[in-house]
């Protein structure tokens, strides 16, 4: 028997599920309050990325001003991220003033809504190495490109954070195609989770007068019982979790040392491993 497949480990998202959605929208502007009611309504769930010193700026794709920033997004139910404080070039300015617009964008986000912020989304698509060793020294824990990757493969460097697509992008509805009606578990060799990640601005919805794009992918998407919706941050930190599981050397046993339930498959049944225990797989018969 060819057994490859049935040693192999895999990392399913929470309740067993092998496929995940989420979405990164940039600038905080007024047209995010329809994005958040479209959101809501379906049952999506989204990161966006603010920045902290740009409220109700109106010649700027009218920007939220800071009481209704808050007012959006203080319940919790989607990420607040950096997107800097000016929404300036990072690795086009000093690196002591990048860090000064990571920090104070950071230092503002936390104590409005008085939650830990970690995620950035680049200005500008602007970074490079030096910029990413000073979101590391900021305590930022992943950071988004503008480059579509154009597949749904889990990131793996979290600092140069390729999503799938823009919402605008041609390829949007062929990707949603093979997304909704295909799954890793069809493939015999690669059989990893499968994330789709869609960005970009809100505003662009009334400038391009297409909010049906949204509108229709977020319908097609609702009720899904095979997808986790998540913001940014939670398959962040979930992949971290299942990256720190500590498997027994012959790999029949797993320890969960963090706090969170995670999910594996092995053998074609999937687990779950509950935080700060151990578990035992069932043996091959």
């Amino acid at each position: 028997m060819f057994r490859q497949m049935f040693e192999e480990k895999y990392m399913r998202f929470p309740d067993g599920k092998s496929k995940a959605l989420t979405f990164g929208y940039d600038d905080g502007v007024k047209a995010d309050k329809r994005l958040v009611a479209v959101f809501d309504e379906y049952g999506l769930k989204g990161t966006f990325n603010l920045n902290s010193r740009l409220f109700g700026c109106e010649g700027w794709h009218g920007r939220l001003d800071e009481e209704e920033t808050y007012s959006l997004f203080a319940n919790d139910r989607h990420e607040v991220a950096l997107h800097g404080a000016r929404h300036i070039f990072l690795d086009k300015v000093p690196l002591a003033e990048a860090v000064n617009e990571i920090v104070q964008n950071r230092v503002y986000l936390e104590n409005k809504f008085g939650r830990i912020v970690r995620g950035l989304a680049y200005a500008y698509n602007g970074y490079n190495d030096e910029v990413i060793n000073a979101l590391k020294c900021c305590g930022v824990s992943y950071a988004r490109t503008t480059e579509s990757s154009y597949g749904f493969s889990v990131p793996t460097d979290w600092y140069r954070l390729k999503p799938t697509c823009h919402h605008a992008d041609a390829r949007l509805s062929a990707l949603a195609d093979k997304f909704l009606n295909c799954s890793p578990e069809q493939d015999f060799k690669h059989r990893e989770p499968w994330l789709f990640y869609i960005w970009g601005h809100s505003y662009e919805f009334d400038d391009g007068n297409n909010w049906d794009i949204i509108e229709s992918f977020a319908k097609r998407v609702s009720g899904r019982k095979d997808i986790w919706f998540a913001t940014n941050a939670e398959v962040y930190d979930y992949v971290q979790a299942y990256k720190n599981l500590v498997f027994s050397i012959d790999g029949e046993r797993v320890y969960n040392p963090s706090h969170m339930p995670v999910w594996i498959e092995i053998r074609g049944k999937v687990y779950k491993a509950e935080g700060g225990a151990t578990l035992q797989f069932d043996k091959e018969v």
